[in-house]
């Protein structure tokens, strides 16, 4: 399990309830930039505590959104979420085995995922389940973290990497584009984020390491926040290097 309540409450104190990846609203936003949700039946794949579900349907006027997760812990808390948001008549949350999507063909007209597929080995499966679970002429858009390159990890990667202690899975920009791109995706597009985390990860540490610190040690314990500090601290260079490159994707499954 990488989320309990304890690391899903430090996650909503420094990137907004219901979050456990950065950007909030502005970063679901950026992502979706050009695609029009409203009416539409959604998939949000690793939807996590719920807060980008939510917003799928409050700001961006999806019909309905399926939000799926792997660990309990989430799905509990995503479901409390979107309960006290007034949005459980439009929104469910499915809790899942790691595998095959447990949907219908053509079920949905938009698969989304923020930060979720970092935890998925086989990029290339899920591109395929992707394809089948959308409706022709679907998109699946996203954002996720990757390494910039194939191969080993710099020792800065690796080092950060044993820091976060969670199954990360990272693979490159490239990789991620073959996968769509194999899975029958047209208009397979990748956007590099680095320079925008790059600076949000500074803003980070500097709130983990100044004055709100004791707020943080008071949810988490002061261990638990050192641990915290030494994972920014590790992953600050592997952003300055370019070598971490958070990327927007999608395409299109054709008509």
């Amino acid at each position: 399990m990488n989320y309990d309540d304890t690391h899903i409450a430090f996650l909503a104190a420094i990137w907004g309830e219901g979050f456990l990846s950065p950007g909030g609203a502005a970063e679901v936003a950026r992502a979706l930039e050009g695609m029009d949700l409203r009416g539409k039946d959604v998939l949000d794949i690793g939807c996590g505590a719920g807060g980008v579900t939510a917003l799928l349907v409050a700001e961006h006027g999806a019909r309905h959104v399926t939000g799926m997760d792997v660990e309990p812990d989430v799905c509990r808390a995503a479901r409390e979420f979107v309960a006290r948001k007034g949005l459980a008549d439009r929104i469910d949350i499915v809790e899942t085995a790691p595998g095959p999507l447990p949907f219908p063909a053509e079920s949905f007209d938009v698969v989304f995922s923020k930060e979720a597929i970092l935890h998925v080995p086989d990029k290339a499966a899920l591109a395929r389940e992707v394809f089948r679970v959308l409706k022709p002429g679907g998109w699946f858009v996203g954002s996720d973290w990757m390494i910039s390159h194939d191969g080993e990890p710099s020792p800065a990667m690796a080092h950060y990497l044993k820091c976060e202690d969670l199954d990360f899975a990272l693979e490159s920009p490239a990789r991620y584009e073959w996968a769509l791109t194999e899975a029958g995706f047209v208009d397979v597009s990748l956007r590099n984020r680095n320079p925008w985390y790059r600076e949000e990860a500074r803003r980070e540490l500097a709130r983990l390491t100044g004055p709100e610190r004791s707020r943080f040690e008071a949810l988490s314990g002061k261990a638990e926040i050192a641990r915290q500090i030494e994972t920014w601290e590790a992953m600050l260079p592997v952003l300055e290097s370019g070598e971490h490159c958070p990327h927007h994707l999608r395409g299109r499954k054709p008509f």
